[in-house]
């Protein structure tokens, strides 16, 4: 079950902010197993000011078009598999919105299965 934060600058259009959403869930659906419906996303738009980056930290060269994804997760994924989901992310974007590979910023949190409630006040990964 992730919780995607996608956020940017503002200025964007609906249709790039859906294909970024819809991308980043189609490579968690490829690379992490994710259920189809499972699907919680939720993105920032940040105005002037807001939205706060290095543009050369590590030498790669970002733009104003910078992304930044975080996936909350629940910890039982192989390294292999978050390498897997960092990759298809990149080229799921860059081919659709067409975003450049130096402006995704991914980010995962990684939390226990019991830190997630679905609703009615459940911890519905604990048996």
């Amino acid at each position: 079950m992730p919780l995607i934060r996608i956020s940017l600058q503002k200025g964007t259009s609906q249709a790039h902010r859906a294909a970024i959403a819809d991308g980043v869930y189609e490579a968690l659906r490829e690379t992490f197993n994710v259920p189809e419906n499972d699907r919680f996303v939720t993105i920032h738009e940040h105005g002037d000011g807001d939205f706060i980056y290095d543009p050369t930290y590590m030498g790669i060269q970002r733009s104003d078009a910078l992304v930044i994804i975080q996936a909350t997760v629940s910890n039982t994924r192989a390294r292999e598999q978050k390498q897997a989901l960092y990759k298809r992310i990149v080229e799921k974007l860059t081919d659709k919105p067409g975003l450049r590979p130096e402006d995704i910023f991914i980010n995962l949190v990684e939390v226990l299965p019991e830190n997630w409630s679905f609703g009615h006040g459940v911890a519905q990964y604990v048996t």
